[in-house]
């Protein structure tokens, strides 16, 4: 019998497929012996310091609920999570963070320049461990995953203190900065479990949903959540020129004259942490409509489960959407 929605966030929705994400992590932490010895030890680091795994898990939650959890799904999820773990280390570089997860990060340690290079390591690793499926199309999906990633990061570095920045500039990036890789953990766990290409595309399509309201949640969560609970620099989404959407809303909604305070502060780079914000404008409103967009992304998410039957992996890629909106809704303020 499947759960009901009634146990929204009651459950951590990957504690189904615990045993699975636990063999993701071993074979994460085996991938460090494919590096030189000298190298070893960098790259221990980086893997060693866990993640959500929230791209693994929806690989092998997919495969469960498509008929049946293989060895591909859980390897495509440790493909996706390298790919993952490659672009946050890159990402700290470019925003200067000092701690993820409550640890120093790999630039905060030992530079950007050596930072820059496990990076690209870790990324070409990903993408050579994916030539071992037998799916050329497979493999092919994994570099356009990472292409679209990389090219994400580029657009929005690009568009830093830029306030021609749009709406649609901005899920145009998020959705290949995030979605891409929820996307293809999503979808391509389909592929592996032999669905028709339209079961592929709706999964791709609730992986890309999630992603972009995973997306938006973070975004909300820089400029409201607590660094000593969320375990990561927060904050520096402005500080680095990002225009995210409860910014975009800000920007949208304000006077004239706000709007020119606002536009100055962005491009002198000065401070603009919550009591600055406040001070502009009407900054409670701009949150509340992120999280609105966040939540009608959600209930799209769970109409593009229709492919699968009723078992309990479904239910929990059901569950992973209502345990995003209680996180959107402890956004509001």
């Amino acid at each position: 019998m499947t759960t009901t929605p009634t146990t929204r966030g009651a459950v951590f929705p990957f504690e189904l497929v615990r045993p699975e994400l636990e063999r993701v992590e071993v074979s994460i932490r085996e991938q460090v012996r494919g590096f030189d010895p000298a190298i070893e030890p960098y790259v221990e680091y980086i893997c060693n310091t866990s993640g959500k795994r929230i791209r693994p898990a929806l690989s092998i939650l997919v495969g469960g609920a498509s008929g049946g959890v293989t060895e591909d799904h859980v390897k495509l999820g440790v493909v996706l999570e390298l790919i993952h773990m490659a672009t946050l280390v890159h990402d700290d570089i470019i925003d200067d963070a000092n701690t993820r997860r409550m640890v120093p990060t790999a630039n905060a340690k030992w530079g950007n320049s050596l930072s820059v290079l496990l990076g690209d390591a870790l990324f070409a690793h990903a993408l050579v461990l994916a030539t071992d499926f037998d799916s050329v199309e497979i493999n092919r999906k994994v570099g356009q995953a990472s292409r679209e990633v990389c090219q994400g990061e580029i657009l929005q570095t690009q568009r830093r203190f830029d306030l021609t920045f749009s709406k649609d500039d901005y899920f145009k990036v998020i959705a290949m900065k995030t979605g891409a890789l929820f996307a293809a953990a999503a979808g391509l766990s389909a592929k592996l479990s032999g669905l028709d290409e339209d079961a592929e595309e709706k999964l791709a399509s609730y992986g890309m949903k999630l992603g972009t309201a995973y997306q938006i949640y973070d975004d909300c969560l820089d400029l409201v959540g607590s660094e000593a609970v969320v375990g990561k620099t927060l904050r520096t989404d402005l500080e680095k020129g990002k225009l995210t959407l409860p910014i975009l809303n800000l920007l949208e909604t304000a006077s004239e004259a706000q709007r020119m305070k606002l536009n100055k502060r962005i491009l002198d780079q000065e401070p603009l942490d919550l009591p600055v914000l406040l001070g502009i404008a009407e900054y409670e409103g701009a949150i509340e409509s992120a999280v609105d967009t966040g939540l009608k992304l959600l209930v799209e998410c769970r109409e593009d489960l229709s492919p699968l039957g009723d078992s309990e992996h479904k239910d929990a890629l059901l569950q992973i959407t209502y345990f995003l909106e209680g996180l959107f809704e402890k956004c509001r303020r």
